[in-house]
């Protein structure tokens, strides 16, 4: 019985391992976006970081890029996912994304 409780709390925090891992965050844009070297199609994206890299998965295709991001960590959790941009142009380019619910800020 014993051996039974410690694999089912073995498996438990390998799932829960790997679903913090892959936290993804949702983000849209109301029109055509530069992000980093990428060129991001209007739409909603989900998110997710690893290392310096930063993923965007289209939510209506479900195609991703990824381009590099320099992450910055914050001395507070941020409340919510936030984009800062520009408008260069008549393009509107990302400085940084705040991930909500973390201390991470991604700068591009």
């Amino acid at each position: 019985m014993k051996l039974k409780f410690l694999f089912l709390a073995g498996v438990v925090a390998i799932f829960t391992l790997s679903t913090a891992v892959a936290k993804s965050y949702d983000v849209a844009f109301a029109s055509p976006t530069k992000a980093g070297s990428l060129q991001l199609k209007a739409g909603g994206y989900r998110l997710s970081v690893s290392g310096n890299k930063v993923t965007f998965t289209a939510v209506d295709t479900e195609k991703s890029v990824t381009t590099e991001v320099k992450v910055e960590n914050a001395d507070k959790k941020f409340v919510e996912t936030k984009v800062d941009s520009t408008n260069e142009g008549g393009t509107t380019v990302v400085q940084d994304i705040e991930l909500g619910g973390s201390k991470i800020k991604l700068d591009f």
